[in-house]
């Protein structure tokens, strides 16, 4: 499958190897765009598309969050410092913010924070909502009332020293009068309409470079190495934020900004108090009316909750404050023409359709490709013959409305059935692999296609290989996606373990290798170093890298550190697998019967029937059952990943090549974190029912580093069950069996808080 095919199939399509491989051409193309954004003032995208590349990234992470990748854009602010200026570290961290694109985003984002805060629906609840400025980020710092640097964004954690170009911002006041004795103001500078449009005459008059729009002009500005260029640009700053405080501005956003006013600072007259979503929707209306007669750029309206002391007790995500969002504007629609539905093949056999576009421009973006979901999608109904949620009776040759919002693969939006063309037929979806003709089957309620050929059909052998390879799994310098499909191509390599026989089988005096294109004495030897290398590998490494689907870098790492090596992985697996059959027994049967199968009670009902499977069967119970319950009770784990995983171990073909594989390697233990003196280390513990001091994700991270193992469910091998206010069937199974039940209380006196 070709790196589009993955671009053009929407979030809710992906395979998880294709979600891993998106993922990590989107830390690629935001990465460069971060850089030529904050480093360079060129940006090669629109913010539009930025926006939607962004979006995309977390909706990919949303729903594979498993998958998430160590240098995640969603974990970056900014880009690296740029050469030229000397490096200032902020004394607190200059985040992001996250994006809200639709209504509804902003009622769920005042949802979040009534849950997290545990206000009622009708608690009052303030925000402020000011325009977005379109700038670049600035952090001035004032000591005794003087100010004494002035710094870029950068990173979040790093930016450039630009206290000398600072200085000569008429808006950036030198001193202040009724600060604290330490105070970062943060804001944006910025450039008018009109002063932009004269900065590019004048550039023009001398032969000189012109901006592309005033975001640019602003920022390359402000980044002159000769202060005196930066004093000739016509550049603002308005003051929105602040950083480092030597003691409180005020007690709400509003009356810190009208401190901030008091100053001496500009701050954006747009800035409004709103009481809830609806204040703030009807605000984001009015400045979304005045956007164009504005003399300065700005896509979106941000929020901030205005009670201070809630914006304390709310905190900060990883890159973002949970207390604050920026809605932004809507993107561009436009119409063209379907000229061809293609089918593409993931990694694990996905049939995705792709709608090949005349150009358009979207956005300020050249559209020529969008996403058409699966074959109920192009239909307009599904496979009974009923119409489907936005489903389209789509077909080659219509004219079709195109938009850009949220995600960066475009949409349809709608079909103008009036210049369809006639004689027009319904689009017939393959039945067959366009790749190897392979039968592609459709499984009951799923809305995919698959294609059945498994290795024999090239684009899943192929995207395998490249997923073995790739950063999270086994990471080899010198052997990366171009040329695992080379060795495939030239059969050199069809299954992991011919990755380590390599030297074997085409290095003897390197001859082979070293004299193909591309390649020498010296790189053939490198790879082989390089292989050599990997065969020492951590145990989370090989199970991510065996490409299961459902199983992903944090269910490999779960599995890692339950089972610590991988004889005993592979023990546990073969041991459930009698009751994973079982269990995959009971779901068929729960799918026959229509009416338990479409309602809540699904789940309890594959219990029910499992449970009566078991019992007729006692040899199962006793041998496999423990190793099942054990397995799918691990935390984050759950019945799904865990037949994938046992799935996988029982295929003949399948647990032949990863034997061969392991046979090659030395695959190291999981490192067990320092527990010395903790009360609770080696005790598995399940956490149920409300927790008050501290959020679910919070207990278990804390259990975990003392060395605890974290359950989703409750047996015999339960040490410890933490109940809060709400819990229900666990708790009654541990006290049934006999295991320890504390409070969250007596759980924190455990720990030592």
């Amino acid at each position: 499958m070709t790196g589009d095919a993955v671009e053009d199939k929407a979030v809710e399509n992906l395979t998880e190897a294709e979600a891993r491989d998106e993922l990590a051409r989107l830390a690629k193309v935001l990465s460069e765009a971060d850089r030529a954004y904050h480093a360079e003032d060129a940006p090669d995208l629109t913010d539009a598309e930025y926006d939607a590349l962004k979006r995309r990234n977390a909706d990919i992470e949303a729903r594979f969050p498993a998958l998430k990748r160590a240098d995640s854009p969603s974990e970056k602010v900014g880009a690296a410092p740029a050469e030229g200026f000397a490096k200032v570290r902020h004394a607190v961290r200059m985040m992001s913010l996250g994006n809200a694109f639709e209504a509804d985003e902003v009622a769920d984002f005042d949802a979040r924070i009534r849950r997290y805060l545990g206000l009622g629906a009708d608690a009052a609840l303030a925000y402020t909502a000011e325009p977005k400025i379109d700038g670049l980020s600035l952090s001035l710092r004032y000591e005794g009332g003087s100010l004494v640097q002035a710094a870029t964004r950068g990173d979040g954690t790093e930016g450039e020293n630009v206290t000398a170009n600072a200085r000569t911002i008429d808006d950036i006041p030198q001193r202040i009068a009724d600060a604290p004795q330490v105070l970062e103001v943060r804001g944006e500078v910025y450039m008018s309409h009109a002063d932009f449009a004269a900065l590019n005459e004048r550039q023009e008059e001398q032969n000189a470079k012109t901006f592309a729009n005033p975001r640019n002009a602003a920022a390359g500005s402000l980044r002159q190495l000769d202060p005196a260029i930066t004093k000739s640009r016509p550049l603002r700053f308005f003051a929105y934020s602040w950083g480092e405080l030597s003691e409180p501005l005020a007690d709400t956003q509003t009356a810190a900004i009208e401190r901030l006013q008091r100053m001496g600072f500009q701050t954006n007259p747009l800035t409004e108090r709103c009481d809830g979503p609806d204040d703030m929707l009807a605000h984001y209306a009015r400045i979304e009316e005045q956007r164009a007669t504005l003399d300065y750029d700005i896509d979106g309206v941000v929020y901030k909750v205005d009670d201070l002391s809630l914006q304390e007790r709310l905190g900060f995500r990883s890159t973002t404050p949970r207390w604050a969002i920026a809605h932004k504007f809507p993107a561009e629609l436009a119409w063209t023409r379907l000229e061809k539905i293609e089918i593409q093949v993931g990694r694990t056999g996905a049939l995705s359709p792709v709608a090949r576009l005349t150009p358009v421009t979207v956005g300020g973006v050249v559209v020529s490709n969008a996403t058409l979901h699966n074959e109920d999608y192009i239909a307009g109904r599904d496979a009974s013959g009923a119409p489907i949620r936005d489903g389209k009776d789509i077909r080659e040759g219509d004219w079709v409305q195109v938009y850009r919002a949220g995600d960066v693969i475009p949409k349809v939006a709608d079909v103008d059935l009036d210049k369809r063309p006639e004689g027009a037929e319904p689009y017939a979806f393959p039945t067959e692999c366009p790749e190897c003709h392979s039968e592609a089957i459709r499984e009951e309620g799923d809305a995919i296609r698959r294609c059945t050929g498994g290795l024999i059909c090239p684009a899943q052998a192929v995207e395998k290989l490249k997923h073995f390879v790739s950063r999270a799994a086994f990471d080899i310098e010198g052997l990366g996606a171009k040329q695992v499909e080379q060795f495939h191509r030239d059969g050199w390599i069809k299954e992991p373990a011919d990755i380590f026989a390599l030297r074997d089988s085409y290095g003897s005096g390197m001859q082979q290798l070293k004299n193909r294109e591309g390649w020498g004495e010296k790189s053939a030897q490198n790879l082989f170093e390089a292989i050599d290398e990997r065969r020492k590998i951590e145990l989370r490494r090989v199970i991510f890298a065996l490409g299961i689907r459902h199983v992903g870098e944090v269910v490999a790492g779960d599995l890692a550190r339950h089972y610590g090596t991988w004889d005993a992985l592979n023990h546990a697996v073969d041991a459930a697998r009698p009751a994973m059959e079982r269990h995959r027994e009971a779901e068929a049967a729960v799918q026959e019967e229509r009416e338990a199968a479409a309602n809540d009670g699904r789940r309890a009902r594959i219990k029910e029937v499992q449970e009566a499977t078991w019992a007729r069967d006692p040899q199962i119970a006793a041998e496999a059952r423990a190793a099942w319950e054990d397995l799918v009770g691990i935390d984050g784990i759950g019945a799904t990943a865990a037949v994938a995983l046992v799935t996988a171990f029982a295929q003949e073909a399948e647990r032949a090549s990863i034997d061969r594989l392991a046979k090659c390697l030395d695959i190291q233990p999981e490192a067990r974190p320092d527990t010395e003196g903790s009360p609770v280390a080696g005790k598995t513990v399940v956490f149920t029912g409300s927790l008050e001091k501290m959020t679910r994700a919070e207990a278990k991270a804390r259990a975990e580093s003392l060395g605890a193992k974290v359950s989703g469910s409750v047996s015999k091998k339960t040490d410890i069950v933490v109940a809060g206010p709400g819990a229900g069937s666990k708790e009654t199974k541990a006290r049934g069996l006999g295991v320890e039940v504390l409070d969250e209380d007596a759980w924190l006196a455990l720990i030592g808080g």
